[in-house]
């Protein structure tokens, strides 16, 4: 009477109250419309569960369950008893479903579960062990009661149902994947290492996926305890058994992830020396040592390649790798020498010699017109140099688009500001959706940035910070938010016009004009927005000047008293560089590092920061 009463209710419902309509629809097709109306309900019902109504949702999927004993009617009737608490019921209902599913043994672990949630869990680890003792030698129904166990908060009993799997399997099926999942979601990183370890030993042909499941793991562990356990685990193994191949290669891919060069390049020339790879591999680390900065790494992976002679495959390659590596090393120190730069123009010169001009040498030539220019004031032959690259018989190239980009930038450098951006607007025209031609757009928004068209400037910056460069569009971010604040705070542009007029002159090698650019933004007034920016450019120009005393005095001031302004960071960094590489204080400098690393979890210093906080450290590679 009760269920004819909830189907009235329904059809009513459904049917908008009109009964006859009902009536006349289940004459007409009964069984379709009966399984619509269940349907309707089910999805009511679920419903008044997910809206916690649970009284109503109890009363409907008590009628669904008894017209239709499904698992989805099932389920939600027995969480619904759950949530209210009525254990008694609840459990009368696992035991009925188990009864009448007696080869399904998630039933089972309902039961067990409803147990658990009335306070008996002696009655239900014995209900559980039940479980695991009546598991099939069947691959789908282990999964099955292993994820019925996980779904009911029994991580631990899901582990051993996979246990147990794997020895009624006998080595038909390990359950390694499984098991290793379960350890993570359960928190064991060495069993889960282990466990990924072992798969990996018997199918070496898994390393991709199982590097893969590795690498979403790292991402997902927030508190960074992964990685020492894994590099740990696999050093071990890797001591056992040497001659692993698939060690070495996860061990380099790991090195990869953590961004341990040193150590990647140590695992690739094994690779490399083992099977005869020409440097392939090793030349991929050198490439990404560079990338990000870890010059010693990249220069040693560079070496190992030039080694191999100058009949080798990659020889050209690594030598243009390596020259650039150096060049980067040199310029990253604050007190650059002349003495290597001249160096390095000489190593530049002599490869060019050697090897000729062609498509391949294009790159040598660029760096070399670099050096020349903004380095030894030869910026003359830098320009002859460069407009020979760009004469260099082929197709249009990326390479070729890098000479003009560097021949515009000795133009501006020598003031020849229509000069370069015809060639910025020439490079960001041909490569338009590129990387290379957002630089292009970049560096000529900064040329009108430079010569006081803020608004045009603006408008390409702020199209920029889009682009699929992180620097690209970070830098475009930077100078744009830069244009804006002064903008909005000095109608006149007085101030960003002198400033804008500063760093020109900086970047033409001009400081001591340019200095004296930014003492007169004082005379605006007793406060500007940019004054922040003016001591750090202060301090960049002495810096450059070897004044280095009073460059550490102005970026301690916008420590003090801007921590929060956007340039925060980079002054702490550049303190934390004096101190390292001019004033020889390692103890301060890790000081400077660790609060940057504290201060600014989000600078783009922070890998920097952190590497050379290890190394003054002393911790070993």
């Amino acid at each position: 009477m009760r269920a004819l009463l909830h189907i009235t209710i329904f059809l009513i419902l459904l049917t908008g109250g009109g009964s006859a309509v009902a009536q006349l629809d289940i004459r007409v097709n009964p069984q379709g419309q009966q399984q619509n109306n269940a349907r309707e309900q089910q999805r009511i019902a679920i419903q008044y569960y997910q809206n916690r109504d649970y009284e109503k949702a109890y009363e409907m999927f008590s009628v669904l369950y008894e017209n239709e004993a499904s698992h989805i009617n099932y389920t939600y009737y027995l969480y619904t008893l759950i949530e209210q608490r009525n254990f008694k019921e609840a459990e009368k209902l696992a035991k009925k479903q188990s009864r009448n599913n007696p080869n399904r043994l998630r039933y089972a672990v309902d039961h067990g579960f409803v147990l658990i949630n009335a306070s008996e869990p002696e009655k239900a680890a014995r209900k559980f062990d039940e479980v695991i003792k009546r598991l099939p030698a069947n691959i789908h129904e282990i999964k099955e009661i292993a994820s019925a166990f996980y779904m009911r908060n029994q991580a631990e009993y899901s582990i051993r149902a996979y246990l147990k799997g794997k020895e009624l399997m006998k080595g038909e099926y390990t359950f390694d994947i499984e098991l290793a999942t379960m350890y993570e979601r359960n928190g064991n990183y060495q069993e889960m290492c282990d466990t990924y370890l072992d798969h990996l030993a018997n199918f070496p042909e898994a390393r991709e996926e199982v590097q893969n499941r590795l690498q979403s793991a790292l991402a997902r562990d927030i508190e960074h305890n992964l990685p020492e356990i894994l590099r740990e685990s696999m050093l071990a193994r890797y001591q056992e058994s040497p001659e692993e191949v698939y060690l070495n290669e996860l061990l380099l891919w790991l090195s990869i992830q953590q961004k341990d060069f040193a150590f990647a390049f140590i695992q690739a020339r094994s690779l490399d020396r083992r099977f005869g790879e020409d440097g392939f591999r090793v030349l991929e680390v050198a490439e990404l040592a560079m990338a990000n900065r870890d010059f010693d790494a990249a220069i040693e992976a560079y070496t190992y390649i030039m080694d191999k002679g100058k009949d080798a495959i990659l020889y050209l390659n690594a030598l243009i790798g390596f020259l650039e590596t150096r060049y980067q090393q040199i310029a990253d120190n604050i007190r650059i020498e002349d003495r290597e730069m001249q160096e390095l123009e000489t190593a530049y010169i002599e490869a060019i010699e050697e090897f000729g001009v062609h498509q391949q040498t294009i790159e040598l030539l660029r760096d070399l017109a670099h050096i020349q220019a903004f380095y030894l004031d030869k910026e003359y032959e830098a320009i002859d140099i460069l407009n020979q690259a760009i004469a260099v018989p082929g197709p249009e190239s990326i390479a070729r688009a890098k000479c003009k980009l560097e021949l515009a930038d000795i133009y501006l450098f020598l003031g020849e500001v229509w000069e370069a951006t015809l060639l910025y607007s020439q490079v960001d025209k041909t490569y338009k959706s590129e990387p290379i031609g957002h630089l292009a757009k970049l560096k000529n928004a900064r040329l009108t940035y430079y010569i006081g068209e803020f608004a045009w400037a603006k408008a390409q910056l702020d199209v920029l910070k889009a682009a699929t460069s992180k620097l690209i569009a970070n830098d475009a971010l930077e100078l744009s938010l830069l244009i804006a604040d002064n903008i909005e705070a000095d109608s006149s542009y007085a101030g960003l016009r002198l400033f804008s007029k500063a760093d020109l002159l900086l970047y033409m090698n001009k400081p001591d004009e340019a200095l004296a650019t930014l003492d007169s933004i004082k005379l605006l007034g007793a406060w500007h927005p940019l004054f922040d920016e003016v001591l750090y450019k202060k301090a960049e120009i002495r810096i450059m000047q070897g004044f280095y005393t009073e460059a550490d005095s102005l970026l301690q001031v916008i420590g003090t008293a801007y921590p929060d302004d956007i340039l925060g960071d980079d002054a702490l960094y550049s303190r934390a560089k004096l101190q390292e590489e001019i004033f020889m204080d390692r103890l301060k400098a890790m000081d400077l590092y660790q609060e940057l690393l504290t201060s600014y979890p989000g600078s783009i210093y922070t890998i920097e920061a952190r590497r050379k906080f290890r190394n003054l450290r002393g911790d070993p590679i």
